[in-house]
């Protein structure tokens, strides 16, 4: 009798030791997942009073090459909504005054620390005439994408192609209400295709900030409410690739930034 009691004694302090220490692991997990946790990002408010701006065109040098036209033939609907013009793929878009369109341009650094507000208006990409509008859109990580089917008697696809993001696949019928989509992660640009109409295309580019621009048909571009400071740009374009250039703006300067694509 007094060994079996010697023994249990021995077994409950044995118990006892390896759950305190095991209490003590738990406890150092959760104090080093406590240090390990991310700090909250402290937004970056910019003061109107002193927010930069920077504009500039992209001009086009060299000869355009030949655009290439699109085959709707298969798909009469298509090529109805067009009213018999001959429609183009935009890989390349010279506009009169011998600016390029549809190049993203946005601040690629200088802004390392700061975290901004998402916006909390969404940015839009609409399915119409069987084709992309706009061909080029920039949104900032998280912010709500609105994609739209505005053609009545076509259904759509659009299949985004992201290496960083998550990529899907989604059908969408005439009629159908808009989808709401966010990009997670920064990314210079994701292809968008419609496994439907294979001559669709887009591209989105995907930024942490809100300082992105796309050239229109007069090739300009405008990145307004900097802080003031230091700042690398770039100017993207899909056969071109990228161009960079520095950039220094004050308190409430306005500076021109050019950039030259060459064909």
């Amino acid at each position: 009798m007094k060994y079996a009691r010697l023994l249990l004694m021995i077994l409950v302090i044995l118990s006892l030791g390896l759950f305190l220490a095991g209490c003590g692991k738990d406890a150092e997990v959760a104090e080093t997942e406590e240090e390990a946790a991310p700090a909250a990002e402290v937004v970056t408010e910019v003061d109107p009073a002193t927010a930069a701006r920077v504009t500039g065109k992209i001009a086009f040098e060299g000869t355009a090459p030949r655009a290439r036209r699109i085959s709707m033939s298969g798909t009469p609907e298509c090529e109805k909504m067009h009213g018999g013009k001959v429609v183009y793929v935009e890989t390349v878009v010279v506009n009169d005054n011998g600016t390029l369109k549809n190049v993203f341009v946005y601040i690629k650094g200088g802004l390392e620390g700061k975290s901004f507000a998402v916006s909390t208006e969404s940015a839009k990409l609409d399915q119409k005439g069987c084709l992309y509008d706009p061909r080029v859109v920039g949104v900032q990580a998280n912010q709500e994408l609105l994609i739209y089917a505005s053609d009545p008697d076509i259904s759509h696809n659009i299949h985004p192609m992201p290496e960083k993001n998550r990529e899907w696949n989604t059908s969408m019928p005439p009629g159908a209400e808009p989808l709401k989509r966010k990009f997670t992660r920064p990314e210079i640009m994701i292809p968008v295709k419609c496994n439907v109409h294979p001559w669709m295309r887009a591209y989105i580019g995907v930024v942490r900030h809100p300082f992105f621009s796309v050239s229109g048909e007069d090739g300009s571009f405008e990145i307004s409410g900097l802080p003031p400071g230091d700042y690398v740009i770039e100017a993207w374009h899909e056969r071109y690739g990228t161009q960079e250039q520095k950039v220094t703006v004050t308190e409430k300067e306005s500076k021109a930034v050019d950039f030259t694509f060459k064909g």
